[in-house]
């Protein structure tokens, strides 16, 4: 049987240099230039050459399966910066882990175990997500005629993947750390603090949005890009406060 690796991607020369193994011999070929892809164009590249290199099964496989028709259905779902994201958490734990195992082969209990030993090292959020990641995978495999039933119905994360601490300040503590910063970095602080802002929505917020007693909450910066905010209930009006509106006038000012 032959066999393939997932490939990868190195910088040569202003150029993206796609490298992969087919039946153990190293394999390359010039994918573009550096200012033309970026990083995450040139790995779906190798991606592409190695499933076109991959025999045709009447099995569907996982890896092939989730790198063709889920990622090319979802992505016309997802904003950039999720689908960045989904694709690198999908690939990382579960494509790498059953890349050619047919669709067919799957039982809940592996997929489980599979689930149990990520909660020993990732955080709840990231074992959840691949939860999630996994009933959708199968959901569609029964939509398409694969498999019949989804062996990731009754999966569930592990209570031992680790939650994040939420520490809260206290009215003394923000006092302090107001008195402590400038008219900017005070600004900012507050409309994290006191108006529940994101950081790139603080940051993505302009003039014309500024109303007498709210902001209007249209736009992020993620990534040094424009976007639109993480969800659809986040565009919203931000009360402002008339301490927070002071600092607004101050900072105009300046």
């Amino acid at each position: 049987m032959r066999r393939y690796s997932q490939g990868g991607v190195v910088q040569q020369r202003g150029r993206w240099k796609g490298l992969w193994y087919e039946d153990g011999i190293k394999k390359s070929r010039i994918l573009g230039l550096v200012k033309d892809l970026t990083k995450t164009q040139a790995r779906e590249a190798v991606a592409e050459i190695v499933a076109g290199l991959k025999p045709k099964s009447d099995k569907p496989l996982f890896g092939l399966f989730v790198e063709g028709p889920y990622f090319d259905f979802y992505t016309r779902k997802w904003k950039p910066s999720t689908c960045e994201n989904n694709k690198q958490r999908m690939r990382t734990h579960l494509v790498a882990a059953f890349d050619e195992r047919e669709l067919a082969s799957f039982k809940r209990d592996e997929l489980q175990d599979l689930l149990d030993g990520k909660a020993a090292k990732l955080s709840f959020s990231v074992v959840d997500h691949l939860r999630w990641d996994l009933k959708r995978i199968f959901d569609m495999a029964i939509a398409e005629g694969h498999i019949r039933l989804n062996p990731a119905a009754l999966l569930f994360t592990p209570k031992e993947a680790k939650r994040p601490q939420h520490p809260t300040m206290t009215v003394e503590q923000i006092r302090i750390a107001f008195g402590a910063l400038e008219v900017r970095e005070r600004l900012i602080t507050k409309l994290a603090v006191l108006a529940g802002m994101r950081p790139g929505e603080i940051f993505g917020l302009r003039w014309d949005r500024v109303a007498e007693a709210s902001a209007d909450v249209t736009q992020r910066v993620y990534r040094n890009k424009i976007d639109t905010p993480k969800t659809h209930l986040s565009v919203r009006k931000a009360a402002l406060s008339e301490m927070l509106l002071v600092d607004l006038d101050g900072w105009r000012q300046f």
